[in-house]
Parts: C-alpha cells; sequence; structure tokens
C-alpha cells in the first residue's frame, strides 16, 4: 500500500489538511511533489542508504519531504522544533544528514544550528523564504519532474529518542531493499484493529517530528484515508475538529485527555463528536481516574498501547478489557514480554522489574555501540528502560522509567503514583515529582506543580496538595516539599523533560 496508488485511483482525494490554514494536499499533489523531492535528493547525490534531517513545524510541506526520501530508499530524521540549538546540532551531525530542510518560521533555530552543520551536510534549503546559508526549498524542486526516479525503493525514519532522561538518541532498524508499497507491523495493527481504511478521517494533534504522529499518518496515507493535521494542539480547538471534518480516529497523549476534562462543562458538550470510533492513546502514563473519564465520555472506543521508537515491542489494551484490568497497558501484540531483576534473572509473575522484549524488532542507536549494548542482555532481549510487572493474564503494568526512581531512606519510590493522582485534583494542570538531595534521606521526594490558575499558588495550597496526596497513598510516596511552575516543560509529544527541570533545581539548591 502507498499514496502512489491512491493518486491514479483517487487523485483528488484530500490526502491531509492543515486545520489552521485549511491547506489541501491531494494524493495527485503528493505524488507529484514527493516524486520532485526524489528526484532533487538524486541530483544532490543522495542514495538509498544516504540520510537527511527535517527541522520543521507542522506544516504543508513536511510529508512531501518524508514521502520523498520514503520512496527513495533514504533515511529521513525528524528533529525536534522544541531542542536548543546545541541538541538539535549534535543530531544533524550525529544521523549524518547529507541535506537540512527547515522552514522560514524556524529560522532563529536553523541560523544557530548552521554554523555547527557537519561537512558533509553539503545542502540547507528553506521553505516560505530563505536567510542567509539556506537556498529556497521552492526554486529547487522546481525544475524537478513530477514522474517516479527510475531506482525506487523503500526508506525509513530514523528519529531520536526524548532525551528525557540522557542525550537524543538515534533509532535504526536495518535497511533492507524492499519495493515502496511493502507493508509493515503498523500498518497491520491499524487496519485490523483500530479498523483504519479509505473512509478513516484521522485528527493529527501532536508535533509530526514525534514517532508516533509521523507514522500514524503516513499509515492513513497509505491506507487511502485523509489526515487532519493540528498545527498546535488546543483542546477546544480539537473538538471543534472532530465536529467539522467527522472525524473518525485520532491519537494523543495523557495531558490531552487532561486538558480536554477540565474544559468547562459547556464547552465540551458544544461539540458533537459521535463521529470518533478510535481514539488512541500512548507515549506517557494515563491515570486511572483521568481514563475512566473519558471512556464515560466518549464510549468504549479507546486503544492504548506501550511501545517506544525503537519498535522492539508492544503491547495493547483495548477499553473492555482495560476496565476489567485498570491500569494496564495492554498485552504483548508484537514481541513477548520478559520482567527481570537488576542481575537479569526473569521474574515471577506480580513481581516488579525491568520490562524487556524479545522477538520484536532489532534496533540500535545509532552511532552508539555502548547505549545498544545497555538496552540489550546477553539472550538478545531489549529494553526501554521502564519499570512494571506482568499479572497471571499477561497484562502489563508499568511503574515507572528506571531513570526516575527515588531512593530515600533506602526505599525505592517510583514517582509515577504521586504524580497520577495529583494531576487529578481540581486546581493541578500539571505536575512533576522526582528526588533532590537531601543529607537525612537521600532523597527527598519533591513535586513541581502547574496551576490550573497560576495566580492560586500559595503556601498554603502546597500543604494542601501534600494533604491531598497523603489521604490517598503512602506518606513515603508523597512530595514533602512542592513549588509552583507556571509551565512545565512537557514536550508536545506528551513526555515530560524531567531530567532538565531537576538538575536545575539542583543547581539552584547550591
Amino acid at each position: 500500500m502507498h499514496p502512489c496508488q491512491h493518486a491514479k485511483t483517487t487523485p483528488d482525494k484530500p490526502a491531509y489538511i492543515m486545520a489552521n490554514s485549511g491547506e489541501v494536499t491531494t494524493y495527485a499533489r503528493l505524488e507529484a511533489r514527493s516524486n520532485q523531492v526524489a528526484h532533487l535528493m538524486r541530483s544532490l547525490g543522495v542514495g538509498v542508504g544516504d540520510h537527511i534531517a527535517i527541522l520543521m513545524e507542522n506544516q504543508s510541506r513536511f510529508y512531501e519531504i518524508c514521502w520523498g526520501a520514503q520512496r527513495a530508499g533514504i533515511i529521513f530524521t525528524a528533529i525536534s522544533t522544541h531542542l536548543g540549538p546545541d541538541d538539535a546540532s549534535y543530531i544533524l551531525d550525529n544521523c549524518e544528514a547529507k541535506v537540512l530542510i527547515t522552514s522560514h518560521r524556524l529560522a532563529e533555530l536553523a541560523n544557530k544550528v548552521l554554523p555547527n552543520k557537519p561537512a558533509r551536510c553539503t545542502k540547507a534549503y528553506m521553505v516560505d523564504g530563505t536567510i542567509d546559508g539556506f537556498e529556497s526549498f521552492e526554486d529547487a524542486l522546481a525544475g524537478m519532474p513530477q514522474t517516479p526516479i527510475a531506482d525506487e525503493t523503500a526508506g525509513q525514519d530514523m528519529l531520536y529518542s526524548s532525551g528525557t532522561t540522557g542525550r537524543p538518541k538515534g533509532v535504526l532498524a536495518e535497511l533492507e531493499p524492499q519495493p515502496i508499497e511493502t507493508t509493515n507491523p503498523l500498518l497491520e495493527v491499524s487496519r485490523k484493529l483500530y479498523e483504519i481504511n479509505a473512509n478513516t478521517v484521522y485528527l493529527s494533534p501532536a508535533p509530526l517530528y514525534h514517532a508516533a504522529p509521523l507514522r500514524y499518518n503516513m499509515t492513513v496515507m497509505r491506507l487511502g484515508g485523509t489526515c487532519i493535521i493540528m498545527e498546535r494542539f488546543d483542546p477546544e480547538r480539537f473538538l471543534e475538529l472532530i465536529e467539522k471534518y467527522r472525524i473518525t480516529h485520532t491519537q494523543t497523549v495523557p495531558t490531552m485527555f487532561v486538558r480536554l476534562l477540565k474544559l468547562p462543562p459547556e464547552a465540551r458538550a458544544r461539540y458533537d463528536t459521535s463521529s470518533l470510533r478510535c481514539v488512541v492513546h500512548a507515549a506517557a502514563p494515563c491515570p486511572v481516574p483521568v481514563k475512566k473519564q473519558m471512556i464515560d465520555w466518549w464510549g468504549p472506543i479507546l486503544w492504548e498501547y506501550y511501545a517506544g521508537t525503537e519498535g522492539n515491542g508492544m503491547t495493547m489494551v483495548n477499553s473492555h478489557d482495560w476496565l476489567t484490568h485498570p491500569g494496564t497497558v495492554g498485552r504483548a501484540a508484537i514481541g513477548q514480554l520478559h520482567i527481570c531483576d537488576d542481575d537479569g534473572n526473569e521474574l515471577p509473575v506480580g513481581e516488579t522489574g525491568t520490562v524487556w522484549f524479545s522477538g520484536g524488532r532489532d534496533f540500535r542507536y545509532h552511532q552508539d555501540d555502548a547505549k545498544t549494548a545497555s538496552s540489550h542482555n546477553a539472550k538478545g532481549w531489549s529494553t526501554l528502560g521502564d519499570i512494571g510487572h506482568v499479572d497471571d493474564e499477561g497484562y502489563l503494568y508499568l511503574t515507572d522509567r528506571k531513570a526516575f526512581m527515588i531512593i530515600s531512606g533506602g526505599v525505592n519510590i517510583y514517582p509515577q503514583e504521586a504524580e497520577n493522582l495529583l494531576v487529578t485534583h481540581p486546581k493541578v494542570a500539571d505536575v512533576a515529582v522526582f528526588g533532590l538531595p537531601d543529607e537525612e534521606m537521600g532523597e527527598r521526594v519533591h513535586a513541581v506543580v502547574q496551576l490550573m490558575n497560576p495566580a492560586e499558588a500559595s503556601p498554603a495550597l502546597a500543604e494542601a496538595l501534600i494533604a491531598f496526596c497523603r489521604e490517598h497513598i503512602s506518606h513515603v510516596k508523597c512530595p514533602r516539599t512542592i513549588d509552583f511552575d507556571p509551565a512545565l516543560p512537557r514536550l508536545p509529544n506528551g513526555k515530560l523533560y524531567k531530567r532538565g527541570l531537576r538538575e536545575r533545581y539542583i543547581q539552584n539548591a547550591h
């Protein structure tokens, strides 16, 4: 399956529509422009297995570039637009890109990245205007043929982890020569379980540089549906788009659920969401009360999965099974699950340890043998570094990331439990819990809270939130101290940049 096939059968059908501008890219237009991209890459000497980088916000040219690379056997890396220039430059160098394509909207960041551009990156293009050092992407494409290149072969993405626990890591699967229409496991899951097909209208609210939005939109286009791509997420606008386009499928992250649920009741009731058939969510833990409220609102149409950019394994659960196993992220759908202790011994059912997968896709971290080795064991199993347990029916329950564990007074504390609880408080919009150095306990549990109304921040409210926490979970898991921040560093893909937040608090303490 491939958009080129839909360009022949339904050329005037929208492949995707930009939500705010309303700009439509039909399958015919996508076919013509992706072919031009492929020809441009070949003219620059970018061949099968070579790399390019895309530093671009959600906009209409994004998928022309991705599909152009995909049909030319090129490995394409989408760089997060929320990174600083140092991390963006690191990725540009690490991914071995021969070409960088960015946009005028990101000119300030791109201008800081350009001086660090590695020698192998011989071309830098900019969309929607140019600045010094960048050539016009539109002008470069103008003279290129709109017909397929002679040596089409399937390319793929090489995306980078969010860097929430260290430097971003490039994830690369082995690229074998295949026809461009070759299917993949995500396509089969989407077609069989989510029932995505040519009638699907898919609402995409997240940044396209992230693995799930990038890949799910491309899957919908492979199957001939239409994607509605939001330039940025806004909860009420999200509901408005569901009604306007009669959205059938969407994918979200739990922070979006929280923001939707905290809209005024009249705003939530204003829009017709009855067209929804499937809502997929992942990327971060979803508090049980939040998910229950979403199922009450939209019905049992939620699907949750646990997986990573690495693609080494996947668990899935539908709403009906989740309601009888609240808190689970599902049973293995790709690969087999194993829970192991710190010595690599497999643990019995119900015991908590590191989550490993066997039998899934193999991967390596690009140009980092040490990171690749640390994520694999002697049996060839691989891990994303998460902690959890499996019940006697094979359902996985995640506890937290191993890197976020707090050791206080010799007790292992996983902050996810306190975070999931505190975010349900009506005054709380978002929360991060982590350990800070403590002379007596080694580490103390600390929380940073983003309020719905930042003006309400006060010592009294901090004490009230600590008391709220202690009413529901063990005191040792509750924060001993709370600070307020008007905006936590939550990445648009739903993941919290906790490492940087914790480092800032530790530095301020000295």
